[in-house]
């Protein structure tokens, strides 16, 4: 009860910042809820930051907040839905995968990135923008600092490529499937890869989802692999609480589960809409929360590389997912 009660006060403010969010993100569906919540959270915390009161329930809701709305988001992924077409995207998907890797350690190791930040923007490039860097955050145990950036950085390269991708697409003549599949492998975010797939046209829009519903399961194994990883090191270290069941990303598993369970059909028709909106809504206060804990000092001393970095592995995984559609002659 006395752990409740200490967290009442920050999330009652990371709900109603999040609430104020969600209507700006309904109006400007192009910006979404979610930079909404993060951009508010980081003017209230560098304007007139929050007492210390607030600090456990800006904590709670920044990670086991944001490892329930991973969970809920499983519910509106349905596997056998997006097997046949995640089959054929999946060479572009894993080549995409592949160059954000490498693009994000190679630049990132010039511009003497942090390690941290340099995974968050790698991860969050590959698979799904905001979503992969909160599946990733509570293994690597990265901060909050880091967090906000990684994800103001992937959103600010959603934004762009929301307003830039059809207008390129249409430029290059690319068919319907050829800009979806685009679409979904080189755009981070799920809302800017819809908002990018309608804008060019509702077939592009339909292929570009299906795609990027398929490429978020991916988070599923490097969380994984990221979990050994971070295992491994901790026993080397000597530490004596090592566990695999204490790094073991639990909330993945369930998040299978809650796949699982729309796969099979056990969730009515009637409650997928509440259910979306209940995910949209949780992974807004995760958000809020974490712009909550963002200093815009620290940001600044960090300079201009982090953002060098977010752009160059951005276009490093655009320019693949095109020209490993050309050589398949998928455009």
């Amino acid at each position: 009860m006395t752990g409740m009660k200490s967290i009442f006060p920050g999330l009652l403010l990371v709900a109603a910042i999040a609430a104020i969010a969600l209507v700006l993100g309904h109006a400007m569906p192009l910006v979404g809820g979610a930079v909404c919540g993060i951009v508010l959270g980081i003017l209230v915390r560098n304007t007139r930051p929050p007492s210390a009161a607030f600090a456990p329930g800006i904590r709670f809701a920044s990670r086991q907040v944001l490892q329930a709305s991973i969970i809920a988001l499983g519910f509106g992924l349905s596997l056998g839905q997006v097997a046949h077409t995640g089959l054929s995207s999946l060479a572009v998907t894993l080549c995409t995968m592949a160059a954000a890797g490498l693009a994000a350690w190679l630049i990132g190791r010039a511009l003497r990135v942090e390690n941290d930040l340099k995974l968050l923007i790698g991860v969050g490039t590959a698979i799904c923008g905001g979503s992969a860097i909160a599946a990733v955050v509570p293994i690597i145990k990265a901060s909050e600092h880091d967090t906000a950036f990684a994800i103001s950085t992937i959103f600010l390269f959603n934004l762009v490529a929301v307003l830039l991708f059809p207008w390129l697409g249409h430029l290059m003549n690319l068919s319907d499937l050829g800009f979806g599949l685009w679409a979904g492998t080189a755009i981070n975010d799920t809302s800017s890869v819809v908002a990018a797939g309608y804008t060019y046209s509702h077939a592009a829009g339909d292929f570009a989802t299906i795609v990027k519903l398929t490429r978020a399961t991916l988070i599923i194994p490097i969380c994984l692999v990221l979990s050994i990883i971070v295992g491994l090191r901790e026993k080397r270290s000597g530490s004596t609480d090592f566990s695999l069941g204490r790094i073991f990303p639990w909330f993945i598993l369930w998040f299978l589960v809650a796949s699982a369970v729309r796969s099979i059909g056990l969730v009515p028709a009637v409650a997928l809409p509440w259910i979306h909106q209940l995910a949209e809504t949780l992974i807004v206060m995760a958000l809020t929360a974490i712009g909550l804990s963002a200093d815009l000092r620290r940001m600044a001393a960090s300079g201009v590389r982090p953002i060098m970095l977010g752009l160059a592995t951005w276009a490093a995984v655009a320019i693949t997912s095109l020209g490993v559609q050309w050589t398949l002659q998928q455009l």
